[in-house]
């Protein structure tokens, strides 16, 4: 009598790794490419028009110096102040959305995707970070 259970047998030997996988139509890369022909967060989004991809790492940009700016602005601390907890709850919620939208732009292995997120932090903490650390280094002195 045979006790194994159908399809447990032997396991079938690992694929080889690919750079891409099949997601329903599209097509999922999972390595890091450079192409203007990307989907960046929503399917069929920018698509394959240059002027549309361009506007995307635009938005990206963007949103990755608001995020530091919401992270690092004394401007926006101050004005923070004043409100009560929830609306600086609401506000945090906000960054940390904004944070993951951006991971997960990163995750599509789009090379200038990485380049304008990266860019983009860089920039604001540039703009809004370096002048809180050496604020805070002068009052600690």
């Amino acid at each position: 009598m045979d006790h194994d259970m159908p399809g447990m047998g032997g396991m079938p030997p690992p694929s080889p790794p690919q750079d891409h996988m099949m997601m329903g139509m599209g097509l999922t890369h999972m390595t890091f490419f450079w192409s203007k022909n990307a989907e960046i967060l929503f399917s069929g989004w920018p698509g394959t028009r240059t002027g549309m991809y361009v506007l995307a790492l635009i938005i990206v940009f963007v949103v990755s110096l608001f995020v530091e700016w919401i992270s690092n602005s004394n401007y926006f601390k101050d004005k923070m102040s004043n409100y009560n907890g929830l609306v600086k709850t609401f506000v945090h919620g906000l960054k940390i959305a904004l944070a993951y939208l951006l991971m997960l732009a990163v995750m599509s292995f789009n090379v200038g995707v990485f380049i304008v997120v990266v860019a983009g932090h860089t920039f604001g903490y540039f703009l809004f970070g370096r002048r809180n650390n050496s604020e805070n280094n002068a009052c600690q002195a």
